[in-house]
């Protein structure tokens, strides 16, 4: 359960269950330009930063392809990336209101940071989705992933990967940013797991989520503990992954020790195949996309999203928000193919370059 986030309370089974928006007659709440009674609405989109490829890649196009199926096309984004700049996203709202959006989405760079332009938004009659992590203010609805049920697969895949060494040496935890409420559910599900079982040399929260800082800190904690104490590595996300095992690398430690991950970039997945990274924790954004697309358009059109959502949350300024919370999946090199392969995010052909086909046929993957 989410208990970064409060109270979680089930409302409804189904987190992606789909009514027809259709069937609901109310019309109250609609957002800026008015009662927005035709499907010819507009969504603003807000996007944190273009470091990290799923923004870009996956969230962007998936969101835009469900308003235009919710809308019959009738639907316009605007979309905006605050590129890692959290008054420039305060900027970026204003820029939505003025431009009379009828509902935003917003991926906050930072959440608290965010709550005033939430607010602004709310004044002027805009319904506001947080989508990915917890925005503060007064927000509508929130859509994202269990975080703390995120960490909790990490630690877990972690100490299968440890095995008899869990107890024979320390590892380095590396955190996400301060600044994200999602990287404290990540944190507080990996310690559920892992406290006890292994002896944390080295923790950090990396700020901003940069490889280069995960880099800096991989670095001190080597030189801290000695490179051939570590046993293992809680990374939160790839692109931190990918910093922790050049300074491995760097440092000359081998073999490398079990790194962890999340978001299931190509990187990563690369790496995983090379056996370089353990594991990665692979979330579907089809149908976080599609919850938030949804509960856009609703709130949009002034109607209900009772029946759109699985949970309710409590943020630090908002109790009671509507939420649909999407689980996450261990990937290792053992379900690939089951996962983004399968699902479309990656083909083989992308994933087995010339660099990782002789890894990838020792696999089975071809």
């Amino acid at each position: 359960m989410n208990t970064q986030l409060g109270r979680v309370v089930v409302v409804v089974t189904a987190a992606a269950a789909s009514v027809s928006l259709a069937a609901c007659g109310s019309t109250e709440g609609a957002g800026a330009g008015g009662s927005a009674k035709s499907e010819a609405i507009k969504v603003g989109l807000l996007l944190p930063e273009d470091q990290t490829a799923r923004y870009e890649k996956f969230d962007k196009p998936l969101i835009e392809k469900e308003i235009a199926k919710f809308t019959r096309n009738k639907g316009e984004v605007v979309y905006a990336n605050a590129k890692q700049d959290a008054a420039a996203q305060n900027a970026q709202v204003d820029a939505m209101i003025a431009r009379k959006v009828n509902v935003l989405i917003i991926d906050a760079v930072d959440a608290k940071a965010i709550a005033g332009a939430v607010k602004k938004a709310k004044d002027a009659r805009i319904p506001v989705i947080a989508y990915d992590r917890l925005a503060e203010g007064p927000i509508d609805a929130y859509t994202s992933f269990d975080n703390e049920d995120v960490g909790k697969v990490q630690a877990k895949a972690l100490l299968e990967a440890l095995g008899d060494k869990a107890g024979s040496g320390q590892i380095v935890m590396m955190n996400g940013s301060l600044t994200d409420p999602n990287a404290k559910g990540f944190k507080s599900g990996a310690h559920f797991v892992l406290d006890g079982k292994v002896t944390i040399g080295k923790e950090y929260d990396t700020k901003e989520w940069k490889p280069e800082n995960a880099n800096a800190n991989m670095a001190g904690a080597i030189s801290a503990l000695g490179k051939g104490k570590i046993v293992g590595v809680y990374s939160a996300n790839d692109g931190m992954a990918g910093g922790i095992i050049s300074a491995l690398k760097a440092a000359g430690v081998t073999p490398l020790p079990p790194v962890t991950g999340q978001d299931a970039e190509l990187a990563g997945v690369q790496r995983i195949v090379a056996g370089e990274q353990y594991m990665t924790v692979y979330k579907s954004y089809a149908p976080e996309a599609a919850a938030a697309a949804e509960m856009a358009v609703a709130l949009a059109q002034g109607e209900k999203i009772d029946g759109l959502i699985n949970q309710i949350v409590d943020s630090p300024t908002t109790k009671g928000v509507p939420s649909v919370l999407v689980p996450g999946i261990a990937l290792t090199k053992n379900n690939i193919r089951a996962t983004v392969v399968d699902d479309g995010i990656y083909t083989i052909s992308e994933i087995c370059t010339d660099r990782y086909k002789a890894a990838c046929d020792e696999i089975g993957l071809k």
